[in-house]
């Protein structure tokens, strides 16, 4: 299996995680295409401007799935504050009235789940965060018959 390793000057690595999080009280503010569009086009933008690259992303009505690659410098907790941090900030300059739902400000909950990937386990990754539109149908369907 090819694996796609990065460098530094004395270093190679490869540092790939899965993060996951939700909106505060799990809203489905995230449902209307252009709130998705829009999220998906922020969290790129920080993603290059903090030089991680984004393998897989899905946004879902209530949560968000993230495949994430870090260089070994950047920790993961700090990977995940400036994802969640500057993503809530730019999604309240694009949508103002957001503010009225979350009037202290906090657009993501406080709470995350961070999974690390290895070789083997990182397509199997990529396929459940990009499948998770239809894994969450099938569960809605599950409950619906």
């Amino acid at each position: 299996m090819d694996r796609d390793l990065s460098s530094g000057s004395h270093s190679v690595y490869d540092c790939v995680y899965h993060l996951e999080w939700c909106p505060k009280y799990r809203f489905n503010v995230l449902g209307k295409e252009s709130s998705k569009a829009d999220m998906e086009a922020i969290l790129q933008g920080i993603a290059v401007e903090y030089g991680m690259c984004i393998v897989e992303l899905a946004v879902m009505p209530d949560h968000i799935h993230i495949v994430v690659r870090v260089k070994p410098s950047m920790s993961l907790s700090k990977a995940a504050q400036l994802l969640k941090g500057r993503s809530s900030y730019e999604f309240f300059r694009k949508h103002p009235f957001m503010r009225l739902r979350y009037r202290k400000g906090h657009f993501w909950a406080p709470s995350s789940c961070y999974l690390t990937t290895g070789e083997v386990d990182l397509e199997r990754t990529k396929a459940y965060v990009r499948n998770q539109s239809d894994i969450h149908q099938a569960t809605l369907s599950n409950w619906t018959s």
